[in-house]
């Protein structure tokens, strides 16, 4: 969609989508079998990022190396609320709002993302083996460390943790002991991102947990340390309307925040801001530096998911992946940048 009015309907459908959730769309307990099954994804290349220049490469701190839109005929595809990207740049690993595994390969031509393949859904399972519960699909956020696989659920405000390193899509949830204060978060303004902080970093063996629209008492949006050696709460500036959908830390150690934004008057809006690991401690309020911001003038949609991993040049890779809410309206793109460091 290339007009503003096109634009605006789309960025509309996918916020008031995102703010309402999608009842309709939720399938059934049990209705896809324990296990992997294989889906056909289809990749269409996108020209640029900016609609109007699409030869422009820089866009702030970023260079757009190439993105895609996904779709299939597979009724369980869509709605992907994060994911992770593996050291290799291709192998990944992604969860819905239906309560699903998406697990599959990037394919490249040069450095420019090409296509998906060998792609498989799968039921998330509960510690009993069975499909989470329906009050459980809203899986919102996703970390990884070492083989274990970290999910956060944000209407429940729970996070369960898979051994899946070992079991693969067959893994079962362990609930994670939550912060008491979490409860009292907004049933749909609960954990969106979710980064496992690995050894030999600040805060290394602590889970970060960031609240979609969790505010403390002066409008920041509040982030839990989870487990390691320094539990507690802290805060994110809250900069305009925008809001938390995900967060990764970059192989320096960085942490970047994904935030999306909505107005009927000015659309959807993506914003990613970098945060030093070392400031993030309990009490602290956060902020930092803005790598990029886009608006409906973009190639964005509900950009939800961030993942961040080392290019073949050593080079720091950013893969951002929309959530289509399952509607019509809405596209799963997936786009990639590389971090031009200072």
């Amino acid at each position: 969609m290339t007009s503003r009015r096109a634009a605006l309907q789309l960025a509309g459908s996918a916020l008031v989508t995102a703010a309402l959730g999608a009842p309709q769309a939720v399938a059934q307990r049990g209705d896809l079998a324990p296990g992997p099954t294989k889906i056909d994804v289809k990749a269409e290349p996108l020209s640029g990022f900016a609609t109007r220049d699409s030869a422009r490469k820089r866009f702030g701190a970023l260079e757009f190396r190439g993105g895609l839109v996904l779709t299939s005929d597979a009724k369980d595809f869509g709605g992907i609320s994060s994911i992770r990207v593996e050291r290799d740049g291709k192998r990944f690993l992604a969860v819905t709002d239906k309560g699903r595994w998406l697990r599959g390969r990037i394919d490249y031509q040069g450095d420019k993302p090409s296509g998906i393949a060998d792609v498989e859904i799968a039921p998330i399972l509960g510690a009993d083996g069975k499909p989470m519960p329906r009050r459980y699909y809203d899986s919102e956020s996703l970390a990884e460390s070492g083989g274990t696989v970290w999910v956060g659920y944000e209407r429940v405000h729970q996070i369960f943790r898979f051994d899946y390193g070992k079991q693969g899509l067959l893994a079962r949830g362990q609930p994670v002991r939550m912060p008491p204060e979490t409860k009292k978060m907004p049933s749909n303004k609960g954990i969106e991102g979710l980064v496992a902080v690995p050894p030999g970093l600040p805060l290394a063996g602590t889970l970060i947990a960031l609240s979609e629209k969790a505010l403390d008492e002066n409008g920041n949006i509040l982030g839990y340390l989870i487990g390691g050696k320094s539990p507690g709460s802290f805060a994110i500036k809250r900069i305009g309307e925008f809001d938390i959908t995900d967060a990764a830390l970059t192989p320096a150690g960085d942490l970047l925040i994904l935030e999306r934004a909505f107005s009927f008057l000015r659309g959807a809006g993506m914003r990613i801001r970098r945060v030093s690991l070392s400031a993030v401690q309990p009490g602290a309020l956060l902020d930092g530096p803005v790598l990029i911001e886009a608006d409906w003038s973009f190639n964005i949609d509900n950009m939800e998911c961030l993942s961040v991993h080392a290019g073949d040049k050593g080079e720091t890779v950013l893969t951002i992946v929309s959530d289509d809410n399952f509607s019509s309206w809405q596209r799963t793109l997936l786009l990639q940048f590389t971090l031009i460091e200072p």
